[in-house]
């Protein structure tokens, strides 16, 4: 096999007499020593434990491994006695242009188990992958690099794994398909544990590959040696570690379906050495075609029939929408309009019906609006679709109610009630619809009285918003500007916290998707969100965050990931230097404000130095303009308001 000179110094004297330096020749790892006037290559890792011999030193003339204090000839890389472990040697040429090391030509690159099986993941449909490459993955990373390489893979580098894992999170509640997360063995992997967590709680697909220390170590207290497999049982539905011998297409398609299918969490864990492992040329990967049935899920006739006849006999029946009910609102909408059933949503299934439609009434429960608490006190009959009765909404089990869930278990969860229907929400709705053409129905136009309390309540917010108690702006203010500014066809992801709260009450959906950390409330969501938002649906949609400053703070470092991609996320920050919710929950409790207050840095200032836009806002009447010049900044950008804690 011929030879291949590489050059890695331009000049001799970058490397001075009796030093070394680590250097690369192709994908060839070089410890380059300059000794007795002779520059000599030697393999860069030492033969006992891989440790990197560019990184010692010449001590009374030999090289010093920097890792267990070995030593090896500069020149030979043999070690002084009669010891046999002598390091490999390459050919170094001095030349007038610099210095050049020559290695082997390289083979071409034989097929691996992590080409196999990211080949099938993105033959499955999973393209996009957030996470950071670290020692414990390299293999599995090099084949997404190939996969990058040939258009087919989006990898995301992000600076913490817990992003990684929320953004991955975003895109599957977004899109209803699943993105990956990836880290290395232990403090990698258990980092991306509490995005994992939002994406089982909410019912979002999500793909989670982790590296492993080497198989042969396992058990003996390796650096950085968690068992994986158990720390992830209780989140992930599909959690399996890949072998040498496994059936690794297999494996990948079923950590997919289990995602797809249950929208739930697949975890697969990779062995440093298994994802080099080399297989036949011909292995082939894997895809979905023909993999799993038709997601239709249709009720049976007597759940329908049951279901029809409450519906035709309601005067006041309501709908109620959760975030499951995300992809069939044109269906819940026309059968809405065929019953004028007011829809409330759950603070999950915030903007599935904008505001300003006739039947709309906004967000029902504890981040609610008045209209919608009212229409729930009136309705003599809820049909639910996609939402779970949580404490947070407060769907009453008073009035008689209609349940409609493509997951049985999620049927009646907390209580009992009447009339539950097993389908697809899209399936199901579609039945109503057909039935109640045909039947006359006692329904009420309740399209008036819902017009009345939408005047009532807006007229309270302008008496709000008038409010002022001179500590800055309240949030009452920014998200009315909103309401002017944020597009209608945006993807907003909102972060835990009274900036929450506040969103749920006073932001007015026109036709814009939310993303929240719904069940599991983990504050730090929205700006990771906001990134796998963007992930899924590029510059052909607005992304905007809106955070507060203790949630912001929790990823801050992001921003950097943003600029890098050239992400243009709008972020609103509402600062108030305080853990505001808590400060709330401690004085409702009767208890003391204790360790709630924050010390921040100026959050427009941080923005500008990672290379976003950034601007604070201190006055009002600074809002409108503000955010204005953010949404049309071309690229990544803050507006941080100082706001008025009292006013949340």
């Amino acid at each position: 096999m011929s030879i291949k000179w590489h050059k890695v110094l331009d000049s001799t004297e970058e490397l001075p007499e009796g030093r070394v330096t680590s250097v690369t020749a192709g994908h060839q790892g070089i410890c380059l020593t300059h000794h007795k006037g002779k520059f000599c290559g030697l393999d860069n890792r030492c033969p006992h434990q891989g440790g990197p011999l560019g990184e010692g030193s010449i001590e009374n003339g030999l090289l010093r491994c920097p890792w267990h204090g070995w030593d090896f000839d500069p020149h030979t890389g043999q070690s002084p006695g009669f010891h046999d472990d002598k390091t490999v040697t390459f050919p170094v040429d001095v030349r007038d242009d610099g210095v050049y090391v020559g290695v082997k030509e390289e083979e071409e690159h034989h097929r691996t188990v992590s080409d196999v099986m990211v080949e099938t993941m993105v033959n499955c449909g999973v393209t996009h992958v957030f996470g950071m490459v670290g020692h414990s993955n390299l293999g599995l990373a090099d084949g997404m690099r190939r996969l990058e390489e040939k258009g087919k893979l989006t990898f995301i580098g992000i600076r913490h794994e817990g992003a990684a894992a929320f953004a991955a999170s975003a895109y599957g509640k977004l899109t209803g398909k699943p993105a990956a997360c990836f880290g290395i063995a232990g403090p990698g992997a258990t980092n991306m544990f509490t995005g994992m967590w939002d994406a089982k709680n909410d019912r979002a697909p999500l793909l989670a590959l982790s590296g492993q220390v080497q198989t042969q170590v396992v058990g003996t207290g390796a650096f950085q040696e968690v068992d994986l497999i158990a720390a992830f049982e209780s989140v992930a539905d599909y959690n399996h570690r890949v072998l040498h011998n496994s059936k690794h297409a297999e494996l990948m398609v079923g950590a997919i379906k289990h995602a797809i299918l249950n929208r739930d969490v697949a975890h697969l864990t990779f062995p440093d050495e298994v994802q080099e492992h080399e297989v036949a040329p011909d292995t082939p990967a894997a895809n979905l075609d023909n993999r799993f049935g038709d997601f239709n899920i249709t009720p049976s006739k007597a759940s329908v029939d049951r279901a029809i006849d409450k519906l035709k006999s309601a005067k006041r029946p309501a709908i109620v929408v959760g975030h499951g009910a995300r992809f069939h609102m044109d269906n819940i909408i026309k059968l809405a309009e065929m019953l004028n059933a007011p829809v409330l949503t759950t603070f999950k299934g915030k903007g599935l019906i904008s505001d300003h439609h006739p039947l709309g009434c906004g967000v029902l429960g504890r981040s609610g609006t008045p209209i919608a608490s009212w229409v729930m006190n009136e309705a003599d009959l809820i049909c639910v679709f996609g939402a779970s009765f949580s404490n947070h909404t407060g769907i009453t089990p008073k009035i008689p109610t209609i349940q409609v869930d493509f997951d049985n278990l999620a049927i009646a969860k907390f209580h009992k009630i009447d009339t539950p229907v097993w389908g697809e929400i899209s399936a199901t709705t579609g039945l109503f619809i057909d039935r109640l053409q045909n039947e006359k129905v006692q329904a009420e136009d309740q399209r008036p009285a819902v017009a009345k309390r939408w005047e009532i309540w807006m007229e309270e917010k302008k008496n709000r918003l008038e409010d002022d108690h001179g500590h800055g702006v309240s949030s009452i203010a920014v998200f009315d500007a909103m309401n002017r500014h944020i597009p209608e066809n945006a993807v907003m992801c909102v972060d835990v916290g009274n900036n929450a709260y506040s969103f749920g009450r006073y932001f007015e959906p026109k036709g814009q998707s939310f993303l929240m950390s719904g069940y599991l409330g983990s504050i730090g969501f929205a700006y990771p969100a906001a990134m796998g938002a963007w992930a899924a649906v590029g510059n052909t949609r607005p992304i905007v965050a809106v955070t507060g400053d203790g949630g912001f703070m929790q990823y801050l470092g992001e921003v950097t990931t943003a600029v890098k991609y050239k992400m243009p996320i709008k972020h609103i920050l509402i600062n108030n230097h305080e853990l505001g919710k808590i400060s709330k929950e401690q004085r409702a409790g009767e208890f003391d404000v204790w360790q709630t207050k924050l010390h921040n840095p100026n959050f427009s200032e941080y923005a500008k130095n990672c290379g976003a836009f950034g601007i604070r806002v201190t006055e009002k009447s600074q809002l409108d303009d503000a955010i204005a010049q953010l949404m049309k900044h071309d690229g990544p950008g803050m507006v941080e308001v100082m706001a008025d804690v009292l006013l949340i």
